[in-house]
């Protein structure tokens, strides 16, 4: 009997083990969902990881961009859109290690012209505006079956105008905004570059990077050492170059001059394309979906300018980092991280 007693516990115990670990995966999210379910993969048949090329028609006809999904959550669908114009979706990789912990579905999207999206060539003329790009989007999210019921933008600096963009036409899609490290204003941008970050920088410097770009010369190798550690450093991502994030420099080394030119200019150091004039404060006050604001105390955008924003439409929030700069998600990622996962959860559980 005492050898009995003692195995009698003992595989009790072992039986309790095993229930526990084979129920463990099963437990539910924060959202809800178990493992299973967050994982589930949105069309049958053979699986891509999440990848699906997307048809959109343009004037110039029909081309293709990229997406991957990542997990499954019929209440929370973040749709990201990289700024540039030009660059990629993979300087938002960063939010991989932080939204699948929160159940949050999230989409990475290469624009036209971009990463592994098509890239056609001698078509800016008709492609690289941003009235162009908004019917894009309006594409993507009708392939992604994206709704009202679930559907989130986050809109960085570019991404922000096409974000604001396409609310001001598509809001009626839209469950909640996001705007990070973006005006209402390329001019107020502009000014802002010129009347308060240029003079914080040495005068001597500031003369060099101004007699380049008065002869347009854009392409000498000096251009970018004088504004990677006077400007980019300060302003984009507060680090030391050889220190950035390699999501970030992988996103960057593939920007598409074409597109970044053309609608940008050749810096962030203001701002000189076809974007030059582009201004939406009047019409902030038209935006009724909640939306968040995000500005940084070091960023290359006026972080009063971002709160200021979030006064005017209908339903707003501001959040401020106060170590970040134009890439907040990365130099000051527990604010940003914090802040957006509580916005998303507050539109989502009614508390907004």
């Amino acid at each position: 009997m005492k050898n009995l007693t003692i195995l009698l516990p003992f595989a009790f115990l072992c039986w309790l083990a095993s229930c526990q670990q084979t129920t463990q995966p099963e437990e539910a999210s924060s959202k809800g969902l178990t493992l299973e379910q967050y994982f589930a993969p949105h069309e049958p048949g053979m699986q891509t990881g999440g990848v699906k090329m997307i048809p959109v028609n343009t004037p110039a006809g029909e081309f293709k961009v990229w997406t991957r999904r990542f997990g499954n959550n019929p209440r929370i669908k973040i749709l990201l859109l990289h700024g540039g114009p030009g660059a990629t979706h993979e300087y938002f990789e960063c939010v991989q290690s932080f939204f699948p912990r929160e159940g949050f579905e999230f989409i990475y999207y290469d624009q036209l012209g971009s990463g592994n999206s098509d890239h056609p060539e001698g078509k800016g003329d008709v492609l690289w505006e941003t009235s162009r790009f908004v019917e894009e989007v309006e594409q993507v999210r009708q392939a992604l079956g994206l709704d009202s019921t679930n559907f989130y933008i986050i809109g960085s600096s570019w991404g922000g105008i096409l974000g604001m963009e396409y609310a001001l036409k598509y809001q009626q899609h839209l469950k909640g905004l996001i705007i990070t490290n973006m005006m209402a204003s390329a001019i107020d941008y502009d000014r802002y570059a010129d009347e308060v970050l240029a003079k914080q920088m040495d005068p001597d410097v500031l003369a060099e990077i101004k007699a380049i770009e008065a002869k347009g010369d854009f392409s000498n190798p000096r251009y970018m050492e004088l504004l990677i550690p006077h400007f980019y450093e300060k302003h984009v991502l507060r680090l030391p170059y050889d220190q950035w994030p390699e999501p970030v420099l992988r996103s960057f080394n593939k920007i598409n001059p074409e597109v970044y030119v053309s609608m940008q200019g050749p810096s962030e150091f203001g701002i000189s394309g076809k974007l030059e004039k582009w201004d939406i404060k009047d019409r902030l006050k038209e935006i009724a979906v909640p939306t968040l604001t995000i500005g940084a105390t070091y960023d290359t955008m006026d972080p009063k300018h971002m709160e200021w924003m979030s006064t005017q439409v209908q339903r707003g929030r501001y959040l401020h980092c106060p170590n970040g700069s134009h890439l907040s998600m990365w130099d000051d990622q527990e604010t940003w991280m914090k802040g957006v996962i509580e916005f998303i959860e507050d539109v989502d559980e009614g508390r907004f």
